[in-house]
Parts: C-alpha cells; sequence; structure tokens
C-alpha cells in the first residue's frame, strides 16, 4: 500500500497540483487548508490562540481522512506545508498500516517563494482563514498592510522545516522558482517508477 504526499514550501503550487494529481490518476485528495477555510467559514477565530487550535483540529481532521483509507488498504494523496512537528504522528500512521510514503516536496528560490508569498497573501481573492493576521480580531477597517521581512520569512521557513520533510519512503524535490519549467507528467514518471520497484506489491497499480 502506498500513498502521496504534497509537500514543502508556502507558495509552491502544491494545491495546485495535488487537485491535477487527483483528477489525472483519480485518488482521493484531501488539504489541510480545505479542511482549514471549511472550519474557518464555520467557527472561525478571534484570536492567536483560536487559530493555531483551528490549524492543529484541521491537522487531526487531515490524519483521519488519512486512516480511513488506510484501514481500508487504499491509496491517497495528502497535501500539506508538512513540518518537523508533522512528521512523528504522521509516520506512526504510516507505520501501522505498512504504508510506502512517496513525498513530492516543492522547493525553490526562498526569495521567489517570498514576492509569491506576499503577493498572494494581500490577493483579495485570499481565504481569511489563511491570511497573515496582524489584528485579532479583524477590524473592519484593516490597517496598511504590513509584511514580515524576507529575513523572518526564511528564519521561519527554516525553524518549520517545510523543506526537509521526510517521512521515510522516497521523496523527490521539484524546483518550482519558475512555474513554466515544472513538468507536471515527469512528476508522474518518476512516480511511476517508485511504483515499479520491489518495495512495493507488484498488483498495486497507480
Amino acid at each position: 500500500m502506498y500513498c502521496i504526499l504534497v509537500a514543502g514550501m508556502p507558495a509552491s503550487g502544491k494545491s495546485t497540483f495535488a487537485a491535477w494529481l487527483s483528477r489525472e490518476k483519480h485518488l482521493p485528495c484531501m488539504s489541510k487548508d480545505q479542511i482549514k477555510e471549511l472550519l474557518f467559514d464555520i467557527v472561525g477565530f478571534r484570536s492567536r490562540q483560536e487559530k493555531v487550535a483551528l490549524g492543529t483540529a484541521a491537522e487531526k481532521i487531515l490524519y483521519a481522512f488519512a486512516q480511513t483509507h488506510l484501514a481500508a488498504g487504499l491509496p491517497f494523496i495528502l497535501e500539506n506545508n508538512f513540518e518537523d512537528s508533522s512528521r512523528e504522528g504522521l509516520v506512526s500512521l504510516l507505520e501501522k498500516y505498512g504504508c510506502f510514503p512517496i513525498t513530492v516536496l516543492f522547493d525553490g528560490d526562498i526569495e521567489v517563494l517570498y514576492q509569491r508569498f506576499i503577493l498572494r497573501d494581500q490577493s483579495p481573492p485570499r481565504h481569511r482563514g489563511h491570511v497573515v493576521n496582524t489584528q485579532y480580531p479583524e477590524a473592519s477597517e484593516p490597517a496598511p498592510y504590513c509584511p514580515m521581512s524576507l529575513e523572518d520569512f526564511r528564519w521561519g521557513m527554516e525553524a518549520r522545516g517545510f523543506a526537509r520533510f521526510h517521512p521515510g519512503g522516497a521523496v523527490f524535490r521539484v524546483d518550482c522558482t519558475d512555474f513554466s519549467r515544472v513538468d507536471y507528467s515527469a512528476i508522474v514518471q518518476q512516480i511511476e517508477e517508485i511504483l515499479r520497484k520491489d518495495t512495493l506489491r507488484k498488483d498495486e497499480k497507480f
């Protein structure tokens, strides 16, 4: 049994790829951000503590989704900014069911990702559950946007370990510095090659 984990840096195109792969290969997919949006729309948050709690709840639901598929012996896709703190719980779950993870780790030039992150954070369509808050609860007339610095962004990414996530199994990196050079078909070929190896049962298909 296998699963595909779409992981890596923020603003790297993970969600878009995971959704495409789900459609292309008819695999069930769940994203932590999708769950956060639903929870925010229903219960919201009015403090930093509540925002963190909502994120924790979203991760638990994500892993509950994984467990239902693991128990049924079905492959699936999870998409998330997996970080150091995510690893232990996920590894325990995968090991319990003997699941082989294939991690597609999206990475790229930190300055390019920072600029994308800031632009996305200011985008009006950006779901409010993901926006980096400077005030709780949000004011009806928000203050002028004050982005975090590149240095703080770099430090946060390193401290949380987005670019080094490795839950075992197979891990390969995708350079998303230039979206036009990201080849989804080549990624699928890499996954198919991994699935042809003897580490997985020969009757499993992708």
